[in-house]
């Protein structure tokens, strides 16, 4: 069997593209509220804090049937999409990028929000004595104080994305050249009985699930 086909190749490429967009996107957002959250306090927090976890422990085919009432066209989110784009953002390769930031956020923000809440307020403090703005004493002192925590987050994230099969399935569907994942495409594969080939992809996502867990291991010593 060739194994350098573009029918092999596509789901692997497919899933880094979606992996590595779904994981900067779970930084930005998991970074923007892991910091605001270490660094407020108010009524209902735990909540808030629950509800944004959510994600880690529901099954993910419940995530993508949430995900399906949310941006459908009966929602006022998908038809606000559809009318901007001129079409649905189900069965697209946002929807698969869109179901993989959600899984993979509560990662990212578990590990910035355990990041910031370890840095003394003191040392900010007497940067702000010192002349700094807000965003200098973030750029130059807060995230390089809580960058292993950001970088676990980080590659966490990309690996959880890289995994995600049920709410991807759902929302995303399974459109080869599209939507299909190495996820989605080895479930394909063992189902249609074509084990070879489930076997060169499962493969393929362990190798890279493995260098990435390796890398967060690293980066933690």
């Amino acid at each position: 069997m060739p194994m350098l086909t573009e029918d092999f190749l596509s789901p692997i490429w497919l899933s880094v593209q979606v992996a590595a967009f779904s994981g900067l996107l779970a930084v930005v957002l998991g970074t923007s509220i892991g910091f605001w959250m270490a660094r407020t306090s108010f009524k209902g927090k735990m909540i808030v804090e629950t509800l944004l976890m959510m994600p880690l422990v529901l099954p993910p085919t419940v995530v993508g049937f949430l995900l399906l009432v949310a941006f459908g066209k009966n929602s006022v989110i998908g038809q606000a999409i559809e009318w901007i784009f001129h079409q649905p953002v189900i069965f697209t390769y946002w929807a698969a990028v869109i179901a993989s930031t959600v899984v993979a956020f509560p990662l990212m923000y578990q590990s910035a929000k355990a990041g910031f809440s370890t840095i003394e307020s003191d040392i900010e403090g007497a940067a702000k004595v010192d002349g700094a703005h807000s965003f200098q004493v973030f750029a130059y002192i807060t995230v390089p104080l809580a960058l292993p925590s950001l970088l676990s987050g980080a590659v966490l994230s990309f690996a959880r994305a890289l995994g995600e099969f049920g709410a991807t399935l759902m929302f995303a569907g399974n459109i080869p050249g599209k939507t299909q994942t190495l996820p989605t495409a080895i479930y394909v594969a063992i189902d249609s009985g074509r084990m070879e080939l489930a076997w060169a992809w499962t493969i393929c996502i362990v190798i890279l699930s493995f260098l990435m867990l390796l890398a967060v291991r690293r980066s933690r010593n």
